[in-house]
């Protein structure tokens, strides 16, 4: 988390101004270097780093565990793939309605999901993702299980989405807004009670506070930030479908929460490189990438407790204070 007095010496701000600076600059070396696919996968992991700090806003600023995340990612797809199947692709008007439509489906399912804890949250809130899930499989109109292939991408003036490098800084900005916002969420008052709500609701309800009220708000906010990820994902694959809420998505999103860092401002985004690139990394070394992966993977959670972020973070602060000592 960023200090309240922004501290350009910082490990954080030091890690936003790398982090940016990469960024900016990837699609100049890949036009160097003819590889536009990492162009491609950068904007993949760009886009699972929106939901995944997002996520992170529930798991780690609320103690909110949810196993049904991608619900909001397949809502915000869906707005795309429908609309344009009907020929309105009106990119705005589309991220309007998977916006709002996460909005409102974070708002209904979380009066529900929101009367439970532990267990029963996680199970609940991934019987709401599986049941979209299984919602899109039965929409033969628009591709059942086969998805809908989209015409073409949206038309988002005054950017050419076309453009793969367009599409990209448009990723990138929506990320950076999503991390800024973010950050001054939680250094506002509501994220001071939300941390409140996870660290003692109950100590939090005697002091006047309707936590579930700020918990419904946290939850609707994370599933619109989740479904503008599911509208750029719709327009990097040109492709949509129902496997975009399956379980196995929302659990992706949890493990880069994890591995980034619980309760971090780039735990999500962190994660989300560290796991994308790694499978891409040894998939092609090993027909077996995915124990591998799964194997490291266990190793970082037990080395890394904090995450990598996370880990990171506070080894940095602790030298810093180290050399000041």
């Amino acid at each position: 988390m960023f200090p309240e007095r922004v501290d350009f010496r910082s490990p954080e701000i030091r890690f936003a101004v790398v982090l940016m600076a990469v960024l900016v600059l990837l699609p100049v070396y890949t036009a160097w270097a003819g590889q536009s696919y990492w162009l491609t996968l950068m904007s993949r992991v760009m886009i699972y780093g929106i939901a995944a700090t997002s996520l992170n806003l529930l798991i780690g600023y609320t103690g909110l565990v949810s196993l049904g995340h991608a619900l909001f990612l397949g809502v915000g797809s869906y707005a795309v793939g429908i609309l344009a199947f009907h020929e309105i692709t009106n990119g705005w008007l589309q991220l309007a309605v998977g916006v709002l439509a996460c909005g409102v489906i974070g708002l209904v399912t979380g009066l529900v999901v929101l009367r439970t804890k532990g267990m029963a949250f996680i199970m609940i809130t991934l019987a709401f993702a599986q049941m979209f899930f299984f919602l899109g499989v039965s929409l033969k109109q628009y591709g059942g299980d086969d998805g809908i292939s989209l015409p073409g991408r949206s038309a988002l003036a005054p950017f050419d989405l076309s453009s793969g490098v367009q599409l990209y800084y448009v990723i990138l900005v929506v990320l950076l807004a999503t991390l800024y916002f973010s950050w001054r969420l939680v250094l506002s008052r509501f994220g001071t009670v939300l941390r409140g709500i996870r660290d003692n609701e109950r100590r939090m309800k005697a002091l006047g506070f309707d936590t579930q009220r700020y918990k419904l708000g946290i939850y609707a906010i994370a599933g619109m930030i989740t479904g503008v990820a599911g509208f750029l994902l719709a327009n990097l694959s040109s492709y949509v479908s129902p496997s975009t809420a399956a379980w196995t998505v929302s659990g992706e999103l949890v493990v880069m929460v994890i591995l980034g860092g619980i309760g971090t401002i780039f735990g999500g985004i962190v994660g989300a490189a560290a796991l994308l690139l790694f499978e891409e990394i040894l998939a092609g070394i090993t027909e077996h990438w995915m124990a591998v992966l799964g194997l490291s993977i266990v190793v970082i959670v037990l080395v890394a407790k904090r995450g990598l972020y996370g880990s990171l973070r506070d080894w940095a602060r602790r030298r810093a204070t180290g050399v000041r000592g």
